[in-house]
């Protein structure tokens, strides 16, 4: 069995894979197509301090090969989505439908695998970079057969990421202003979620021009160069106090919500900055471990303004999966739109490379 590999040096497509069965409470899916995340490329860059050697990959859909003792929720032949959130299924939060605040989404580290033999890692509880993998039956997410494998496998990550902290996570309202700085995969569902609900004023910002046309496409109302030094009162001349000004007393005017997708120091200020009393920051980028920023008390503590954590985009797999491939198949939400292109396994460095040029919602890898 062929798949992409976390050596431990980077990434590599390699033969010589194999796959366990299925054990009480688990499935293996054969994957059909795999979304190519930066996630995945940070884990292949080491500085998640994954083991090695690991399969890599975790945004995927495919067909259930093999059910294993008291699996019931799924039978084999089925099309599922693979869910990275290996939860409990039984603790407070999991009973609450939050599962991404289940402490069994964590780690789950395992050797599903061998490679040549040896025991191999998985990734992110999906390990979808390869033709077979085994989870959790709670994690495979059965949907119709008419939907594409090639967009439903988006749904695993990017389209529940950034769709999710708009649907999920916040409480956006009807005519409601917004602001979502990045515009790759995670943004540019964070935008088409806002348009969903129906927010009068999406504006899109990202330090690359390309990303104009398709965040449009998506719903943005307005496009913003993130490399402007004045990017703050860009967004406030859209959305301003009042005519001919700004800013009013504690920096009134500006958006509703920001969603911050890069979540870097600069950006999550300029983001507080961009808020109209009562406004939130929703920040779903995950910079490294060390991250820090800084932020004044006033502007939370006078006007109500809030920032508000986000894993995951905040959902229930079982739940809000199948919302958003009903949605797409009554056309209100763009799935196949997000595949700017196919590869095949071996062209994995290949899709890597335009990820890296820009321009690029989803690149994804066709397995079969």
């Amino acid at each position: 069995m062929k798949g992409i590999v976390y050596t431990g040096e980077g990434a590599e497509v390699l033969d010589g894979l194999e796959v366990r069965d299925a054990g009480p409470g688990e499935v293996v899916v054969r994957i059909m197509a795999a979304g190519v995340c930066h996630s995945d490329i940070t884990a292949a860059s080491g500085a998640f301090g994954w083991p090695a050697p690991a399969v890599l990959g975790h945004e995927g859909a495919g067909i259930v090969e093999q059910i294993g003792t008291g699996v019931t929720n799924v039978a084999v032949g089925d099309h599922v989505i693979v869910s990275t959130l290996q939860a409990c299924g039984m603790c407070k939060a999991c009973g609450a439908g939050k599962p991404t605040r289940c402490r069994s989404t964590l780690g789950n580290m395992a050797q599903p695998f061998t490679l040549d033999g040896d025991p191999c890692w998985n990734f992110a509880a999906a390990s979808v970079f390869t033709e077979r993998t085994v989870v959790r039956a709670i994690q495979a997410v059965k949907i119709p057969d008419d939907v594409p494998f090639t967009s439903a496998c988006l749904v695993g990550c990017g389209v529940m990421t950034g769709a999710g902290a708009v649907l999920y996570r916040s409480n956006v309202e009807v005519g409601q202003t917004a602001v979502v700085y990045g515009c790759g995969g995670v943004g540019l569902n964070a935008i088409q979620a806002l348009r969903v609900r129906r927010a009068s004023r999406i504006i899109a910002i990202d330090v690359d021009p390309q990303k104009e046309a398709l965040a449009r496409s998506f719903g943005a109302t307005d496009f913003l160069d993130g490399r402007s030094a004045d990017i703050v009162d860009q967004v406030r001349t859209l959305v301003p106090y009042k005519p001919g000004e700004l800013s009013g007393p504690f920096g009134a005017g500006g958006v509703d919500w920001v969603y911050d997708v890069v979540a870097r120091p600069e950006v999550t200020l300029n983001a507080l900055n961009m808020l109209d009393w009562g406004g939130n920051v929703v920040i779903i980028g995950t910079p490294g471990g060390d991250a820090k920023f800084e932020l004044p008390y006033q502007p939370f503590t006078q006007n109500e303004r809030g920032v508000i954590g986000c894993r995951a985009g905040s959902y229930s797999p079982h739940t809000h999966m199948p919302q958003i491939i009903d949605l797409y198949r009554r056309g209100e939400f763009m799935l196949d739109e997000l595949v700017s292109a196919t590869y095949p396994l071996d062209g994995f460095h290949d899709a890597v490379h335009d990820m890296h040029e820009g321009g690029v919602a989803r690149g994804v890898l066709v397995l079969d």
